[in-house]
């Protein structure tokens, strides 16, 4: 079995941690909220196999990279300048680039700053969503009123010491409570994570009877661990969602023009967020390139966890063709 290596390298003003495995190809594999490299456990070495050099990031405020205090450090074109960085680091001209949930927003974003660095770009839960005309901060309490997370997120100091009081609780609960319900109408979850006056975000999950199959108790301590430094960085990325409107204006109707890749579980909860719908029915139109997309069944908001092996075969044939194309030039 491939092995995974663990290094530090400096990428601008952070020090980032990476996973990596094999030679090849660049495949770039960044993670969401509230993940670290260890998300792309099943995928890293696979690729590896595959013949492509395969490198999982903690991102700023993640796992045992730097955290900046301060919430500023937190836009998008800090988390794009990370990646970019990260490329030079890597001693990589260019490569494909892969995201999840917040993971996905910087992957689209590097793809529409940096088209010259992009080979391809792969989207987990999130499609490109060109920027609207407000925030998407703004476009989520529009859509499902001011308790939507989203919103509970952006005081600092409440949701910090909720998530980071039992890091082990914290995955237990969210890990396994991403996907639609399963229950009656009558007791069915709202379509977003929504946080009642008076309570907490981890109120609204309830206790598991059981892990999902994908889930091990390893799993959610290795979780826990990364998480030792809290949650305040990850949390950051949140407070930004305003500013990132207010920075991208020049991105205004912009389309990703590298071959794109977009993966969703039909059971993501993300897919009711505003303008996901629209944003996969209108690829064709967002994209100048090559794009397809792939909905997964039975699947829910941790894509690559929960169905690893249809994860992994879709980038790697993506990759592949990616790279075929490049070698013919």
């Amino acid at each position: 079995m491939t092995s995974i290596t663990h290094r530090f390298v400096q990428a601008g003003d952070v020090r980032l941690h990476i996973a990596e495995a094999g030679t090849g190809p660049l495949v770039l594999l960044l993670h969401g909220f509230p993940e670290v490299w260890y998300s792309w456990r099943h995928q890293i070495a696979t690729l590896a196999e595959a013949g492509f050099r395969a490198v999982a990031v903690d991102q700023r405020g993640y796992g045992q990279s730097d955290h900046p205090v301060s919430v500023e450090k937190y836009s998008i074109m800090h988390l794009v300048g990370d990646v970019i960085q990260l490329l030079h680091a890597l001693d990589e001209k260019e490569g494909v680039v892969v995201g999840h949930d917040w993971g996905a927003e910087v992957a689209w974003n590097t793809a529409l700053m940096r088209p010259d660095l992009v080979r391809g770009v792969v989207g987990l839960s999130l499609p490109y969503r060109p920027r609207g005309s407000q925030s998407q901060l703004a476009e989520m309490v529009e859509a499902f009123g001011d308790g939507v997370y989203t919103n509970y997120f952006q005081r600092p100091g409440p949701a910090d010491a909720d998530l980071g009081a039992d890091p082990h609780k914290t995955f237990r609960l969210m890990l396994r409570g991403s996907r639609k319900s399963s229950q009656s109408k009558a007791h069915a979850r709202p379509p977003a994570p929504i946080v009642p006056a008076g309570c907490t975000y981890l109120d609204i999950y309830p206790e598991p009877e059981k892990l999902p199959t994908w889930l091990t108790e390893t799993d959610i301590e290795t979780y826990a661990a990364e998480f030792s430094a809290g949650f305040s960085g990850a949390l950051n990325w949140y407070r930004n969602m305003d500013h990132n409107w207010e920075l991208t204006a020049f991105l205004q109707n912009s389309v990703i023009r590298c071959p794109a890749l977009y993966l969703v579980g039909e059971q993501d909860r993300c897919l009711n967020f505003p303008g996901v719908r629209d944003a996969i029915e209108r690829m064709d139109e967002l994209m100048a390139g090559r794009s397809e997309a792939l909905v997964l069944p039975d699947v829910g908001h941790w894509t690559q966890q929960e169905a690893p092996a249809q994860v992994s075969a879709a980038i790697i044939e993506f990759a592949r063709s990616v790279a075929a194309v490049a070698s013919s030039r």
